[in-house]
């Protein structure tokens, strides 16, 4: 096997992966949940998040959600991930506590960057990717 040709360990940052799950159809404030966590994230500079929709899943009650073609409950699971530097995360986390929200999330240590851009111009924040 090859060497590869960049130290990447040395190209990437630190940080946290931070996912939260949630119910498509809980809201608050008005919003869908995963909605308002975005814009939270938002809010406090974390640099960017997705929300990703299942098709089948089951949580801690052990009831099986899923999808079918002719019935769309609006109970699937919805997975907002966010990349970030721990003390961000941590900051979420607050929010969502000060919303006085019970949301389930999962938090690892992970490296992170930009592959195909020198590390001092994207390292002070994400550069636009589109």
């Amino acid at each position: 096997m090859t060497q590869p040709q960049r130290d990447w360990k040395a190209h990437s940052i630190h940080g946290v992966f931070l996912r939260f799950v949630v119910h498509e159809n809980r809201r608050y404030q008005g919003k869908p949940l995963y909605d308002w966590l975005l814009l939270e994230a938002r809010k406090l500079g974390i640099h960017g998040g997705s929300a990703y929709r299942g098709i089948a899943g089951f949580g801690r009650h052990g009831i099986l959600h899923e999808e079918h073609f002719f019935e769309l409950s609006g109970d699937m699971p919805v997975e907002v991930r966010f990349v970030c530097l721990q003390d961000e995360a941590y900051r979420l986390l607050d929010a969502v506590e000060g919303a006085e929200l019970s949301v389930f999330y999962v938090l690892g240590p992970t490296l992170y960057g930009v592959a195909g851009a020198p590390k001092e111009e994207w390292a002070r924040g994400l550069p636009p990717m589109f």
